[in-house]
C-alpha cells in the first residue's frame, strides 16, 4: 500500500467503524485495525505526571459475565491518565507505580464509586488525599437496593389486586428517574403512585434526601445533613432501607468529602457513555490493548 491510501484509511477509521472502512476500501479488517493500532501508538502521548491534584477512578464493563476494566482521569482537565483490565487492587495497582511516590503525595482527593479495593489502594499510596464517593454512584445503589426492593415487594402483596400490581410492576422507571427528567404526564404519575402507597413514598423521599449530602455547603453541614438523614432511615421502619443507612454509615468519611471537594459527577457519566459509543461501534474489542488505546484517544483531556 502506498502511504497516501495508508493516510486515508486512518483519517477513516477516526470517523467510522474498522469493519465500515475495510468494505469501503476492500483492505482486510484486520489490516485496517493494524493501521489504526500503528497510528494511535505513534501519537499517543504520555500524560503529565506534575501537577496532579485531583483523580476520578472509575470501572467500566468490557464483556458479559462480570469482567471490567479501571479508568484513571484528571479530574481537572479530564486527561484520561490509565486505563486497566480488573478493579481488584492488584489491578489498580499498576497506575500509582506508575505515577511514581512525588506524584501521589501531592494528590488532594480522588473520586470513585463505593469500591473497597480502590479505596484501600488510595489509602495505601496518597497518604494525603481524601477519597471522595460520587453522588451518581451512591443514589443508584440506594435506587437498586432499597427503592427497587420495596416496589417488588409492595408488588408481590398486591396478587389479588392485578391492576393495582400492575401498576407497581411498571413503575421502576418513574422511581428510579430524577423528577427533573420527567415528562409532565409521569410527573403526574409518579405522585398519584407515591400517593397511594405510603413505604414507596418514603424510600422516594430518602432518596432525593440522599442527594442533598453531596451539596452541603460545609463538612460539618453534611454531616448535620447526614445524621438527620440517617435518623429517617433508621425510623422508616422499612429493612432494606435500614440496612442500606447501617453499609452506607461506614462510608461517611467519602460522602462528607465532596462539601470540601466538588468533583463533578458528570464527568464520569459522561466518559461511561463515550466508552460504551467506542465499544458498540466495534461490536465489542477483542484486543484489549487496541480498545484501551482507542479510549486513550478519545480523551485527550482539555486545554486551559
Amino acid at each position: 500500500m502506498t502511504r497516501s491510501f495508508m493516510l486515508w484509511i486512518e483519517v477513516l477509521v477516526q470517523k467510522m467503524p474498522v469493519a465500515h472502512v475495510a468494505r469501503l476500501t476492500g483492505v482486510h479488517w484486520h489490516t485496517v485495525k493494524a493501521i489504526d493500532y500503528q497510528r494511535l501508538k505513534r501519537e499517543q502521548r504520555e500524560p503529565d505526571r506534575q501537577g496532579l491534584k485531583r483523580l476520578i477512578m472509575d470501572e467500566f464493563a468490557l464483556f458479559k459475565g462480570h469482567r471490567y476494566a479501571t479508568v484513571v482521569v484528571n479530574a481537572d482537565n479530564q486527561q484520561l491518565l490509565w486505563v486497566g483490565e480488573g478493579r481488584s487492587r492488584a489491578a489498580v495497582r499498576p497506575f500509582f507505580e506508575w505515577l511514581g511516590v512525588e506524584a501521589c503525595e501531592q494528590i488532594e482527593a480522588v473520586a470513585m464509586d463505593m469500591n473497597t479495593a480502590m479505596d484501600l489502594e488510595v489509602q495505601h499510596h496518597c497518604r494525603n488525599a481524601r477519597v471522595v464517593y460520587d453522588l451518581f454512584h451512591v443514589v443508584a445503589k440506594f435506587g437498586r437496593e432499597v427503592v427497587d426492593r420495596v416496589r417488588v415487594d409492595q408488588a408481590n402483596q398486591l396478587r389479588h389486586d392485578k391492576p393495582g400490581r400492575k401498576i407497581i410492576k411498571r413503575a421502576r422507571w418513574l422511581l428510579l428517574r430524577n423528577a427533573n427528567n420527567l415528562k409532565a404526564e409521569q410527573a403526574i404519575q409518579l405522585q398519584e403512585l407515591l400517593q397511594a402507597n405510603q413505604s414507596l413514598m418514603t424510600v422516594y423521599v430518602l432518596k432525593d434526601q440522599l442527594k442533598e449530602l453531596w451539596f452541603a455547603p460545609s463538612e460539618a453541614e453534611a454531616k448535620r445533613r447526614w445524621r438527620e438523614w440517617y435518623g429517617m432511615a433508621m425510623s422508616s421502619g422499612i429493612q432494606p432501607a435500614i440496612q442500606f443507612a447501617k453499609r452506607l454509615k461506614g462510608y461517611l468519611s467519602g460522602i462528607t468529602a465532596s462539601a470540601v471537594y466538588r468533583l463533578n459527577t458528570s464527568v464520569l457519566e459522561g466518559m461511561n457513555n463515550k466508552i460504551k459509543v467506542i465499544k458498540r461501534m466495534a461490536y465489542g474489542y477483542r484486543d484489549n490493548d487496541y480498545f484501551f488505546l482507542k479510549i486513550k484517544a478519545a480523551f485527550p483531556g482539555k486545554v486551559r
